[in-house]
């Protein structure tokens, strides 16, 4: 009878370390869960999603629910084996001769045991890592009885809610104001995506130029003034005509003696039809107004005004009016999906691997192409906004213009400089040094 007793009493404190599991498992499924998926199941209507937002946006109400449980189980189960099981288990003990005297801590000390095991595999271990398994799921199981409880417990939640508050306002510690997810974070989770198979790896590149495009002006993806091909109204039609010929553009800037003197854009598909029908070749007459952007615009606003004017070239101006470059919706479609080269273009690649490992590299070359081939987050003064290209990191690191066979070292690259094009940085020869090893003197 005694043992049966005993029996019974171990398996009333399991069901109370089984209830602490479930109070210690909806506390992390429900802060773990993330909401970005609550949300899309609230949507569709899902009650528990709705019920577990609600519990995640009000922290103070379920934390003090689920701590009351806690507590109130923890008391229960202290009471029942102190005061029960110990007792009983004291007389079975002291029958042995030997343990006689130590039958009372020995009975303390296996209660104790007992249930502080239980307490942590079954009542906070194994809870916590099923919750941690399946967040959202477990989330949307528990809320709503949570939130009963909730109702129940409520004067109390209420007190303890106020003295959380007041103590954390007393201690001076304010709400965060970190957004709930980061840009660095939505990469880290692209990159795990591709590297899972869960998407392939051409829309984990896309995305994030996407994001970085964010984070880049127009200057970035614009074509330089000195590679804009444009005409000269006051020029003879003929050379005009052979400037288009020379050309694979469909459209261009129309100047009067300057590009900065910029009287609109025509079309190639406007001269051609002109002079199929045999009308005379009148480029005034076919000028689309132009379309100016300034060089610190964001390429993102860039591709709005393109949505909301239907003009798809827009000429970058600097802080001064002057014509600074040149950038169309196939640049910053370029900037999303990657480059997109011609015939002309295949034939000199702006990215060159060599059998060595080298890199044989074009000046115009994006900084953030760059980096992602030699495997860097940022290059220094990157921010200054001084310089777009790979040619223009090279000047500015060198201070000033450089000229073939000129080479410098960085971050364990060797950067030379292979190529002018007048006093452009054309060609670029870039080599990853292997890094120094450690010093004898740090293995000591």
């Amino acid at each position: 009878m005694l043992v049966a007793s005993i029996i019974f009493e171990i398996l009333l404190i399991l069901i109370l370390i089984l209830a602490n599991g479930v109070f210690s498992g909806s506390e992390i499924a429900v802060v773990s869960a993330r909401k970005v998926r609550l949300e899309q199941q609230a949507d569709r209507g899902d009650r528990g999603a709705r019920a577990a937002l609600r519990l995640a946006n009000s922290p103070n109400e379920f934390l003090s629910t689920v701590q009351i449980g806690i507590t109130l189980i923890g008391i229960l189960s202290g009471a029942v084996g102190g005061a029960t099981i110990a007792q009983r288990l004291r007389p079975i003990l002291s029958d042995i001769p030997l343990l006689r005297p130590y039958a009372e801590g020995l009975s303390v000390a296996f209660v104790v045991s007992l249930i502080t095991y239980l307490s942590l595999v079954i009542g906070e271990l194994v809870p916590k890592r099923i919750a941690l398994n399946e967040p959202e799921q477990i989330a949307r199981f528990v809320a709503r009885p949570m939130r009963w409880l909730s109702g129940l417990t409520a004067p109390f939640v209420y007190i303890l809610g106020i003295s959380t508050d007041w103590l954390i306002k007393f201690m001076g510690i304010k709400d965060s104001q970190e957004p709930g997810i980061t840009e660095e974070e939505i990469k880290a989770m692209l990159r795990q995506g591709a590297e899972t198979g869960l998407f392939e790896e051409a829309e984990h590149e896309m995305v994030q130029r996407v994001l970085r495009l964010g984070d880049r002006s127009v200057k970035a993806v614009m074509t330089p003034r000195t590679d804009i091909s444009w005409i000269d109204s006051e020029e003879p039609v003929q050379d005009n005509l052979d400037e288009i010929l020379a050309s694979t553009h469909s459209r261009f800037p129309v100047g009067k003696g300057s590009l900065d003197d910029c009287v609109g854009i025509v079309r190639v598909r406007s001269l051609l039809a002109a002079y199929v029908n045999g009308q005379p070749l009148d480029i005034e007459s076919m000028l689309q107004p132009p379309l100016y952007v300034t060089a610190g615009m964001r390429a993102l606003n860039v591709i709005e005004q393109f949505k909301q004017t239907g003009v798809h070239i827009a000429l970058v101006t600097d802080e001064f009016g002057g014509i600074e470059g040149l950038v169309t919706l196939n640049d910053l479609m370029e900037a999303i999906v990657g480059d997109l080269p011609s015939v002309e273009d295949r034939e000199d690649p702006m990215v060159v691997e060599r059998d060595d490992g080298s890199w044989l590299l074009d000046g115009g070359l994006d900084l953030s192409e760059f980096k992602d081939l030699v495997e860097i987050s940022s290059l220094p003064d990157e921010s200054s906004g001084t310089f777009q290209t790979l040619g223009g990191f090279v000047m500015h690191r060198l201070g000033r213009i450089p000229h073939a066979g000129e080479h410098f070292e960085w971050n364990n690259l060797r950067i030379e400089v292979v190529d002018m094009d007048g006093k452009r940085v054309d060609k670029i020869l870039v080599i990853q040094k292997p890094p120094a090893p450690p010093d004898k003197d740090d293995d000591d």
